[in-house]
């Protein structure tokens, strides 16, 4: 499949907020969550008032001119805080174009961005059920630390 990565505009910020949603675990046999629950607090310090802090990143994915994922990070105490140096990527794909090397390119070239950026590490939270364990780790993500159900990883740029 034919796509191509680049940085994510200001005025598609808000797509975030599906990429919010689209980026929840939910695991096979789970009916997922209503879509107000990205409104939650916890989960809106990944989106809101997106773009207005310097160590604000994001870049999208599209096919045939169509957003089709986005990888984004930011300095914020969320699931995969480690300390206030280090941003934390979230990202997510519509289902349909998961599992064909997209979220790889997207996140190689956020570790690319945040190099060149001169940050030293990105962390992120992942659900240790989430099949995307294997591409973070295939990717050189290490976990650092196991909270319940889930893993805090790390990369070192």
């Amino acid at each position: 499949m034919k796509y191509t990565i680049r940085e994510m505009t200001a005025q598609e910020y808000p797509l975030l907020n599906d990429f919010l949603y689209e980026a929840i675990f939910v695991p096979e046999g789970v009916e997922p969550p209503s879509k107000s629950i990205i409104t939650a607090p916890e989960l809106q310090i990944y989106v809101k008032d997106f773009g207005t802090s310097k160590d604000d990143f994001s870049l999208v994915a599209e096919v045939e001119n169509k957003i089709i994922g986005a990888v984004w990070v930011r300095i914020m105490n969320d699931y995969g805080h480690i300390d206030d140096k280090t941003p934390s990527l979230a990202i997510s794909l519509y289902k349909k174009y998961r599992g064909q090397g997209i979220g790889s390119s997207l996140i190689k070239e956020m570790l690319s961005l945040l190099q060149a950026h001169g940050y030293k590490h990105v962390s992120l939270s992942v659900q240790k059920a989430n099949y995307a364990t294997k591409l973070y780790q295939k990717i050189g993500f290490r976990i650092i630390k196991e909270i319940g159900d889930e893993w805090i990883m790390t990369y070192n740029l």
